[in-house]
């Protein structure tokens, strides 16, 4: 099976409720959708959000990447070849992980294909489903509230809480979530890289205080501060996860050796896709440091993709893949089952999705 084309097309879908961090606020997934044709005619599917203030993407830069640079390199290859397809991709063109992304898990899923097998079992096939949280939009007090216990109805039991912009006012906010939501439901916070240090530790301290049971405080300072998460690990009890600071292999390293941060947050839109996601799996793994497996604002493709590396290792134990929960329709055919906090996967060859609308003839 040799890979004959790479296209890319566009997907617009509006967000149930505006998506509201420290860092943006947005209202559409609008995202670019790989396609790639093998020569036998099967194809795969992957995907890109243009998240400019996280990973420097844009549409236009993530087009640019694959349809002048990888295109070019790929087509011809092999799909039994996936080391050297994967170290072609990327070599040739520096950066641009969520172009990689995209290329990365369409090549999986083709890969997985021409073994016939789902691609969480052709990874690892540790289980068949887990549970996601949702995201709950940083908004005035009496609104995040509401959409807490929104979420809690609608049967979810993690809530990942954004902060990031008030300093200490954010206790409130947490304080307020948890009284409404009660003694059981998981709280993590995700600062967005909305701290400094010393507030990060003033903040999480407050919390801890006030008994707010916070399973876990997401990039509190900014992502190349490295010092600044060393500090604020270790001046709290409070678990924390690195985001926006682990890109790469080496990132996850220097954190893990350096003591910056209790957990990781896998992110293929970071890693450049799951190639190099399962290196930091393994890198994890050699350290016993447990890690995430999150999203940006995606939709169903890429976080199907993302959701077979989750179902596949067993040091990925948490799960923030509630991208096609915020969207208001599923435009694919096909892919795993996202009920409600539920992920199921799919015993369909390669990801499972069989139809993507940008690419109808």
């Amino acid at each position: 099976m040799k890979i004959a084309k790479i296209e890319v097309g566009e997907v617009n879908i509006p967000l149930v409720t505006p998506f509201k961090t420290a860092l943006r606020t947005v209202d559409h997934v609008n995202d670019l959708i790989v396609r790639i044709t093998a020569d036998d005619g099967q194809v795969g599917f992957g995907e890109a959000p243009p998240t400019a203030v996280i990973t420097g993407d844009t549409k236009g830069s993530i087009r640019c990447a694959i349809e002048e640079f990888i295109a070019p390199s790929l087509v011809g290859m092999e799909i039994e070849n996936l080391d050297g397809i994967m170290a072609r991709l990327h070599s040739c063109i520096l950066k641009n992980t969520s172009a990689k992304a995209a290329v990365d898990m369409a090549i999986y899923d083709l890969y997985a294909k021409n073994l016939g097998q789902p691609l969480y079992k052709v990874l690892g096939g540790r289980k068949t489903q887990f549970e996601t949280d949702i995201t709950i939009s940083v908004n005035p007090i009496d609104e995040m509230v509401s959409d807490s216990l929104k979420a809690v109805a609608d049967g979810f039991n993690i809530l990942k809480v954004k902060v990031g912009k008030e300093g200490l006012k954010d206790v409130a906010r947490i304080e307020a979530i948890r009284k409404a939501v009660g003694p059981d439901v998981i709280l993590r916070v995700d600062a967005n890289q909305g701290w400094t240090p010393k507030d990060s530790v003033r903040i999480i301290r407050a919390m801890e205080d006030r008994g707010l049971d916070i399973d876990l405080v997401e990039q509190p300072v900014h992502a190349h501060d490295f010092a600044g998460m060393q500090f604020v690990t270790g001046q709290v009890a409070t678990p924390i996860l690195a985001d926006e600071s682990v890109f790469s292999v080496e990132d996850a390293i220097k954190l893990i050796q350096g003591r910056a941060a209790d957990l990781i947050n896998i992110k293929l839109m970071k890693t450049g896709g799951i190639y190099q996601a399962q290196k930091i799996c393994s890198i994890a793994e050699t350290y016993g440091v447990e890690c995430m497996i999150g999203c940006m604002l995606e939709s169903k493709i890429s976080v199907s993709a993302a959701a077979h590396l989750a179902a596949a290792r067993g040091i990925i134990t948490r799960a923030d893949l509630d991208g096609p929960a915020l969207c208001q329709i599923d435009p694919y055919e096909g892919g795993p089952i996202f009920d409600g906090p539920w992920i199921r996967m799919n015993e369909t060859p390669g990801l499972g999705i069989v139809n993507a609308p940008c690419f109808a003839s």
